[in-house]
């Protein structure tokens, strides 16, 4: 049995996320781990909140709560919102773990002993009044370079000028307005990516299966202007793993926690580890995934992430992995994704413009969102969701395709057969041509969803389906069944089966429909049809089903006006 590992980019705590942010990397995740299941692999998938960090305590501090209470309510806000898009997280795990901070701390002591952190002192802005150090985009000023009065201690958004938070003119903190800013000395840790350089243009360079996106968003930043460079990877805050622990190779880092890149990809692991003690396993169990050494050497590990997290999965993680010099799993695979625009602009968090997660399930079933989605991933470009494409797409391959077949074959059968299988004559040369099709078709969209070309392998799902209704359309058994009865029944029983095979290959995009199917037509299983003509013979005469509800609603003109209105503005 092949072993499949599979994280997902980690979702930020503060708040709930947009649809952008789900079909940038746990809902193509989420396919994938589905179509390894089915096919027979041995899947772990693993996600889990990314929670340290300054936005996660000014985000607890406008909310009124200590920032340990506040995760945690984020969290299971954000566990039930990927458990209602179905999302097969074997665990969903959390960056505040102590398994994350045990092996946090680990990895850290190794890198030291490798040579591979510095001690560093420089100098921060401090805010007297907020009592803290303030990350430079958390400092706005008057751009020295051209005047507008918003600028970012790390940059201008208007002239796009790299700053630094000295050189802003009348600077405050956007905490709290506060403008008695001053500048301290400060010791942190550094991590010496530069000295992997190498070891990672190597190992980059070794991965030549990867996408085009992946490659050449690590090349950039290997090789362009200086090159790789060192890194900061502690920060003066209070929540996060602490940076001065028992047995720490340095002294004078009380006060400090490692900067929240350095620990959340560190978390796929510890959440390998959380999910073997939630089961009751020793460590071995999570072991055999992670550690070449424990038994990980025959894994396949895959990730799933948007563009802008790539730097740190190709460079700052592995540096941290290699420079370890233990047998940790490296990664095999990384699928990015480009952005998903809304409707003319961009989703935006902190404007609330667009469709987020919570709102998105409280107006349809989650497979709409999920079709539409994966059947428009970002992958070789951005994308763009509008309310005319979705509905138009929902309407047209989800209800006339998928859902119009299913009513029209199951209604027909059960009005003149009764609700079971009806017996009849063998399949004819029209049945056979279609085995033989849907064999090729088949073959096709499993070669895509191995390759995790994502919107190739909905274009190849959606062509089984229309191979069924064209199908149907040419035989037209109610026309049949006036001349011929024996052969209608034939002609419905191989409609009655390609049910069955839609159910099974479906079941990765679409998981609650297939469920609807499986349990309408009775089906043994959804295991995944390795033989085409077998599975489209294996609901036999006289197997009982009862004709589904209706699969898909249309969605109306009037709908689609009323949340494009709806979603247009601000979040309430």
């Amino acid at each position: 049995m092949a072993r499949t590992l599979i994280t997902s980019a980690l979702p930020y705590i503060n708040g709930i996320k947009h649809l952008g942010n789900l079909v940038g990397s746990q809902l193509p995740a989420d396919l994938y781990a589905r179509y390894r299941r089915a096919r027979g692999d041995e899947v772990l998938f693993l996600c889990a909140t990314d929670e340290h960090g300054t936005p996660a305590e000014i985000a607890a501090q406008k909310a009124g709560k200590p920032v340990a209470e506040y995760c945690a309510e984020l969290h299971d806000i954000q566990a039930e919102i990927a458990a209602g898009f179905r999302l097969s997280f074997d665990h969903f795990g959390r960056s505040s773990s102590e398994q994350n901070k045990i092996l946090t701390q680990h990895l850290a002591t190794k890198l030291a002993e490798s040579g591979l952190i510095e001690v560093i002192e420089e100098t921060q802005v401090y805010s007297v009044t907020d009592g803290r150090f303030l990350p430079d985009r958390y400092i706005e000023g008057t751009c020295p370079n051209c005047g507008y009065e918003s600028a970012r201690g790390d940059q201008c958004d208007n002239c796009t000028k790299q700053l630094d938070p000295t050189d802003l003119i009348n600077p405050h903190s956007t905490i709290s307005g506060a403008t008695d800013l001053e500048t301290r000395a400060t010791k942190h840790l550094y991590l010496k990516q530069s000295n992997m350089r190498g070891a990672l243009s190597e190992w980059i360079e070794s991965k030549t299966d990867w996408p085009v996106l992946t490659t050449s968003i690590a090349k950039k930043w290997l090789n362009d202007g200086d090159g790789l460079q060192d890194r900061g990877i502690t920060r003066d805050l209070s929540w996060g793993v602490p940076v001065q622990y028992e047995g720490a190779p340095w002294t004078g880092m009380d006060g400090k926690v490692f900067y929240v890149w350095f620990d959340a990809p560190i978390e796929y692991i510890a959440c390998g580890a959380e999910w073997a003690a939630k089961q009751g396993f020793d460590d071995a169990a999570w072991e055999r995934w992670w550690r070449t050494d424990k038994g990980a050497d025959d894994v396949r590990y895959v990730q799933f992430m948007g563009k802008d997290n790539v730097p740190f999965h190709t460079l700052s993680f592995p540096v941290t992995m290699l420079g370890s010099n233990e047998p940790w799993k490296m990664v095999d695979y990384i699928k990015s994704f480009n952005y998903l625009n809304y409707d003319g602009g961009q989703f935006s968090t902190s404007r609330g413009r667009g469709v987020f997660m919570d709102q998105a399930l409280s107006i349809l079933p989650p497979d709409y969102w999920r079709w539409w989605l994966l059947s428009h991933a970002p992958e070789s470009s951005d994308s763009e969701f509008t309310w005319e494409n979705f509905q138009s797409s929902v309407n047209k391959d989800l209800a006339d395709v998928l859902g119009n077949f299913v009513s029209r074959i199951t209604k027909f059968c059960r009005s003149k057969f009764g609700e079971e299988v009806p017996a009849g004559g063998d399949y004819g040369d029209q049945e056979r041509a279609l085995i033989a099709d849907l064999t090729e078709k088949v073959a096709d969209y499993q070669s895509h969803m191995d390759a995790i070309d994502v919107r190739k392998g909905a274009n190849a799902l959606r062509a089984i389906w229309v191979a069924g209704n064209e199908y149907l359309q040419s035989a037209a058994p109610w026309s049949t069944f006036k001349e011929d009865p024996e052969l209608a029944a034939m002609q419905v029983r191989m409609g009655l089966n390609l049910i069955g095979l839609y159910a099974r290959l479906s079941s990765p995009f679409i998981p609650d429909t297939s469920g609807k199917l499986h349990t309408a037509l009775a089906l043994d299983t959804l295991d995944w049809p390795e033989d085409v003509a077998a599975s489209l013979a294996s609901l036999t005469p006289g197997h009982g089903f009862v004709v589904p509800d209706n699969l898909f609603a249309k969605i109306s003109d009037e709908d689609r006006e009323g949340w494009q209105e709806k979603f247009a503005g601000v979040r309430s």
